[in-house]
């Protein structure tokens, strides 16, 4: 294994998974391969990390001997940190994958998304990043086209590297009759979640909410992530965790009069 590259693999929806295990099985034709994974579903956790709680980590067998892995207690950001800072130690990894998440991660989704935040914690890092998801939240999707992409976009990232502190946002159509058509390298769509909130009561009567709602595409280009997945493309975009909207910087000192006598 000392030849072959070092392969961190993380998730959100839980070490039992399906996406998680095709995509260890795809990374084992890879190189070497270690997981740490929640040990329970973790999806719309974002960034979060866990403070003030304990945080277990247990070994397990999952993936058989060849695989180093662990469950952890924690949110996917969470796993990301403990794999550098205890299981891997004085290891670098040479490439983060996350996923295959079960759902899609297009658009503002990836703000929400654990899976995307467990790539993004290996760019924090300045590891080479990628999140992989399936538009099917379906338990026992199918995941069967989006393997031999998952490989060479992972191959490709080992071979040619990313930019520091950059990660990839990797969407897979569902499975369709049709083959997929390639690989676009687009940008996040201007869309989000018009969130619906249901008021109930339980069984005491005390009232709880249920958010529903509906997803809206504001967006009409066709160098997006949405268009890309909606005619069959499997939908790259690069991602930075630099918030700062660097254009608005000169538009505030230049408008902007802020004094205080």
């Amino acid at each position: 294994m000392a030849n072959k590259p070092l392969i961190l693999v993380s998730n959100d929806d839980g070490i039992t998974s399906k996406g998680i295990r095709n995509l260890v099985e795809v990374m084992q034709q890879i190189g070497e391969v270690v997981v740490v994974a929640p040990d329970s579903p973790q999806s719309g956790m974002g960034h979060a990390i866990t403070i003030g709680n304990t945080l277990r980590l247990e070994e397990t067998k999952i993936f058989g001997d060849q695989v180093k892995a662990y469950e952890c207690s924690g949110t996917p950001a969470d796993c990301v940190k403990l794999a550098k800072n205890h299981v891997l130690k004085d290891r670098t990894p040479d490439l983060v994958v996350s996923g295959i998440n079960h759902g899609s991660n297009t658009s503002i989704s990836v703000l929400y998304s654990g899976t995307m935040s467990a790539a993004i914690e290996g760019a924090v890092e300045g590891f080479p990043s990628i999140g992989f998801s399936l538009c099917d939240y379906a338990h026992d999707a199918d995941f069967e086209h989006t393997l031999p992409y998952i490989k060479k976009i992972a191959e490709q990232v080992l071979n040619t590297g990313l930019p520091k502190y950059t990660t990839l946002n990797v969407n897979f159509p569902p499975k369709r009759n049709e083959a997929l058509k390639g690989v676009k390298i687009v940008r996040q769509a201007h869309a989000k979640w018009q969130e619906e909130f249901d008021q109930r009561y339980d069984p005491n009567g005390r009232r709880y909410f249920w958010m529903a709602g509906n997803f809206v595409n504001h967006d009409k280009g066709e160098d997006n992530d949405e268009w890309a997945i909606a005619n069959n493309y499997v939908s790259v975009v690069p991602c930075q965790f630099d918030l700062t909207a660097h254009h608005t910087i000169s538009v505030l000192n230049d408008d902007w009069d802020i004094k205080v006598d």
